[in-house]
């Protein structure tokens, strides 16, 4: 199985920004052994500008793009250093790969992209991806990591994407207003009703939502790719995922 995880920065940072150790010790572990049972992972990772904001103690997520900039530029070191360090004692190899939208829209650019990533998988590495935070301003990029993951899964004929997630999945309302929102479980069409249950930003220092997560999913299910979002707090139901059985909201692509 080829699978896309896309972890947000609120899986992967506390609050103040400061990397969530535990947790991120927890899915380095979970995807490490995921690996060792023979299928391939490919990871799309925020995470850098809210860990520029704790590292920089800035304390919030800045509004202009050149503390943006800067923040990915510091974030994404210590980023990339962790995810070595942690996956390197499972002896799982990373690799960085930092792209712009233009890697995606040019044809030999992403013709390119795809014969890197794929001969990473072929060599048995881990490829780590995000947007280049550091050099691409908003209006410019692609926006958003759902929407790089989404992307990515059809580049590589992924058989799912992952979407760790500061929520259990899609809800008939919002979880943290309503009491009586329920799980969707199961999406097989993204239609008017379903896009009227997305909300607006998910949290202060990231950049998704639901809104994104539908944009992503619809991209996915048009290829006929699966996508799940789950809680980013429980790493290990990505064990769940992979072995079939219901967890978080499923996006039917097949």
């Amino acid at each position: 199985m080829r699978i896309v995880v896309k972890l947000g920065t609120s899986t992967l940072a506390h609050s103040t920004g400061l990397l969530n150790v535990r947790r991120v010790e927890e899915i380095c572990k979970v995807i490490s052994d995921i690996k060792n049972a023979g299928d391939e992972v490919i990871m799309v990772s925020s995470g850098a500008i809210g860990m520029g904001v704790g590292k920089l103690s800035l304390g919030c997520r800045p509004d202009d793009i050149p503390t943006k900039q800067a923040a990915a530029a510091v974030g994404q070191c210590e980023l990339m250093y962790t995810y070595d360090k942690l996956f390197s004692e499972y002896n799982h190899t990373v690799a960085q790969i930092l792209i712009t939208s233009e890697d995606l829209k040019n044809g030999a650019r992403h013709q390119n992209f795809n014969n890197t990533l794929n001969r990473l998988l072929q060599l048995g590495a881990l490829p780590i991806l995000n947007e280049n935070d550091t050099v691409i301003t908003e209006e410019l990029g692609i926006g958003d990591n759902d929407t790089l993951a989404a992307i990515v899964a059809k580049s590589v004929n992924a058989d799912i994407l992952v979407l760790f997630s500061d929520i259990d999945g899609l809800y008939t309302a919002d979880p943290h207003k309503c009491a009586d929102a329920k799980l969707i479980t199961k999406v097989d069409k993204i239609d008017d009703d379903i896009i009227a249950l997305a909300g607006g930003k998910g949290s202060s220092l990231g950049t998704g939502g639901m809104v994104t997560k539908l944009a992503a999913a619809q991209i996915c299910m048009q290829c006929g790719c699966d996508m799940i979002i789950t809680n980013g707090n429980n790493p290990a139901g990505l064990y769940d995922i992979v072995e079939g059985k219901q967890i978080g909201t499923k996006f039917s692509g097949k």
